[in-house]
């Protein structure tokens, strides 16, 4: 590397950026590629090696081949993780649906620990919620 001439760091500049946007658009591909259920596990190690063998070509071509699935998996998977995070923090706080408060504070009142005045109280903060 000449880091006396202009046009040398400029080159080296060039080098790099376009290695780290052949990784980043490498990594997308890879988690395109095992996020797709459909696609069979022959076809996938065949991109593999393509990607391995002709980098910038197979990156080129797989984009162009599955670039509008690709949007669609990302967003499947997206929504996913969303609904995911949704029901661990519902668990988390210990948020029940009305029904279900209605339906512990009966059996409380069945199993005798509530009175009929403080069921009353529960079911009518459960609907109130």
């Amino acid at each position: 590397m000449d880091w006396s001439s202009f046009w040398g760091v400029l080159w080296y500049t060039i080098v790099i950026f376009a290695f780290i946007a052949y990784l980043i658009v490498l990594f997308m591909i890879l988690t395109d590629l095992f996020r797709d259920h459909k696609l069979g596990a022959g076809w996938k190690v065949l991109w593999i090696i393509a990607l391995v063998i002709f980098p910038y070509l197979t990156a080129f071509v797989y984009i162009l081949a599955r670039g509008p699935g690709m949007n669609d998996r990302n967003r499947a998977a997206a929504v996913a993780a969303h609904r995911a995070q949704e029901e661990y923090i519902q668990h988390a706080a210990g948020q029940a649906s009305p029904a279900h408060q209605i339906a512990t504070a009966k059996s409380l009142l069945d199993a005798g620990v509530v009175t009929p005045e403080e069921y009353e109280t529960l079911k009518a903060k459960a609907l109130a919620a």
